[in-house]
């Protein structure tokens, strides 16, 4: 099945190009109403008094190359279908369009549609008396041999040193060495663990294995020029930064950080840090992004180009402009910070030594490591998936302690009490917090002079105070109510019978009423045990033991 939303694939590309130039956020862009086939997009505000700067290309690529159309950047861009070039109709009437007596330049980046089409378009504007020059874009270092590189996410920074270069009033001359000095200091390289899919097609099985990434991934699809056998950030970083540095050498550079359109804002932000420490650390003037400029659909990737910068090219970067989708580059900086002493609410105690406190500590928190995956595995039906990891976080850290020896494991009130206090630092979301106060308000109530399975169920009692589950919302309580309720006659067999009894009902409860599980349809939770319940009966179990 396709991954896709589109209503008719004929008039995709039609159908995008309407919606991005209605939200576009200056008002300024207007389509040549024309023939269907020609997908123009053009600067409303266009007088043709400056040099006109015309890009485009297959569609697919967005914001490239509509997105970069306004002031101070492409006066025009001519869309083909998706990963095809216009046809040699559609770029001379946008030629024709937008051109005045100070000529045109047309930005194409290498691949032999692009060129044939923009190049037959640009001959044929010669015959209407127009001036026309034309730049082609091969930042591609993949394929080192090759004698036509390919353009790619560089294109985007020639657009606008050549976009700014034109509406300062630069001749058609000016306008086009600036961009060709652009494209002799251009570098761009790219990986991506997963090529794109295209909108009607099926899901591809995935050329790609898992665990690797393609250096060198075509924008449109193509396989790279080689395979790495790792997904780590850092090594990713620095598998592109040697070659790219290779070429830049020694100088100032901007750095654009390409989103090829599938990678998370959490990764790219992620990919961006890599770089900051990276061999280019000392070089990087500018960082343009993280932000998808030239995409790919849906791919699950990400490039870097390199611009070795002078005065003008940085005057250029900086210029402002009326656009949909450029990014305005960023002054590097080291990581800053702000002194500050943190504040912990933590407990004073001394460690002790409990050889059967020892005993049942290890029993429930080897359990809840041993189950993490099966849990993960029950949440991922019910949930987010990461509910044994989270319980598993908690253990080992209690874990830890028990083996170094600093749980004041004679004191069973203040045991409590600096578990609840691990339990919230070191476990995540809304669980540990909830532990942490089942614990915490046990430990209390033991220090009151309650007897253990009173202060167990005073703990139960907080937790869903503040919770806001209760017994039947197929939450951990299912299990852990009936288990604390039959212990308080001190069986701890008797206790484990009703957590395990409980777990089991919430197999059968068709609605949560609280927890993540609460959000989904009760045919994903039939038959499902509630992962938190799961893990309540299985440590009950392990204490039995």
């Amino acid at each position: 099945m396709s991954r896709f939303f589109f209503n008719d694939r004929k008039q995709l590309v039609n159908d995008a190009i309407e919606g991005m130039l209605i939200s576009a956020p200056h008002g300024n862009l207007v389509k040549l109403d024309s023939d269907p086939a020609i997908r123009v997009v053009v600067r409303a505000d266009w007088d043709k008094s400056r040099v006109a700067v015309i890009s485009g290309g297959g569609s697919g690529h967005e914001p490239a190359h509509a997105g970069f159309v306004g002031k101070g950047m492409l006066t025009a861009a001519v869309c083909g279908d998706l990963f095809a070039s216009p046809s040699v109709e559609a770029v001379l009437n946008a030629i024709v369009a937008v051109t005045g007596e100070q000529g045109c330049l047309l930005i194409v980046k290498n691949y032999t549609g692009d060129r044939l089409n923009f190049g037959l378009a640009a001959e044929k504007a010669k015959r209407f008396g127009l001036k026309v020059e034309m730049v082609i874009v091969a930042d591609d270092i993949a394929l080192p041999d090759n004698n036509q590189p390919r353009g790619i996410a560089g294109t985007a920074l020639v657009h606008k040193i050549a976009g700014h270069a034109a509406e300062q009033g630069k001749s058609l001359r000016d306008v086009r060495d600036m961009a060709l000095q652009a494209c002799d200091n251009l570098w761009s390289l790219g990986v991506a663990i997963q090529t794109c899919n295209l909108p009607g097609s099926d899901d591809e099985e995935g050329r790609i294995r898992k665990g690797h990434v393609e250096l060198g991934l075509g924008i449109h699809g193509e396989p790279g020029a080689s395979v790495v056998e790792t997904q780590n950030s850092r090594a990713i970083i620095d598998t592109l930064v040697k070659p790219l540095l290779a070429q830049a050498g020694v100088g100032r550079l901007a750095v654009l950080i390409n989103n090829l359109g599938g990678v998370s804002a959490l990764e790219m932000a992620l990919l961006t840090k890599e770089l900051a420490h990276s061999a280019l650390k000392d070089q990087i003037a500018y960082l343009i992004g993280p932000a998808p400029l030239v995409s790919s659909l849906d791919m699950k990737g990400f490039s870097l180009s390199l611009l070795k910068l002078n005065p003008n090219f940085e005057e250029a970067l900086n210029a402002p402009v009326e656009t949909l989708g450029w990014q305005k580059p960023v002054a590097f900086a080291p990581l800053r910070s702000l002194a500050h002493t943190p504040l912990h609410d933590s407990e004073e105690f001394t460690p002790s030594a409990n050889a059967n406190v020892a005993q049942y500590l290890a029993a429930a928190t080897g359990c809840l490591i041993a189950l993490e995956n099966r849990l993960n595995a029950l949440d991922a039906k019910v949930g987010d998936g990461d509910t044994g990891s989270t319980f598993a976080q908690g253990a080992r850290d209690i874990a830890q302690w028990l083996e170094e020896e600093r749980l004041p494991l004679n004191d069973l009130p203040q045991l409590l009490l600096v578990v609840g206090e691990r339990l919230a630092t070191v476990m995540g979301g809304s669980s540990g917090v909830l532990m942490s106060i089942f614990f915490t308000a046990a430990g209390q109530a033991l220090r009151s002079g309650k007897a253990l399975p009173a202060a167990l169920l005073t703990g139960l009692a907080q937790m869903k105070q503040y919770g806001g589950a209760d017994r039947g919302d197929r939450t951990l309580i299912d299990a852990l109510q009936p288990a604390l309720e039959a212990f308080q006659t001190g069986d701890i067999q008797a206790a484990a019978r009703a957590a395990k009894e409980g777990a089991d009902a919430t197999a059968s409860m068709s609605k949560a009423g609280a927890g993540r599980s609460s959000y989904v349809n009760k045919e994903n939770l039939d038959g499902v045990a509630d992962p938190g319940a799961v893990a309540v009966a299985e440590v009950f179990a392990a204490l039995v033991r």
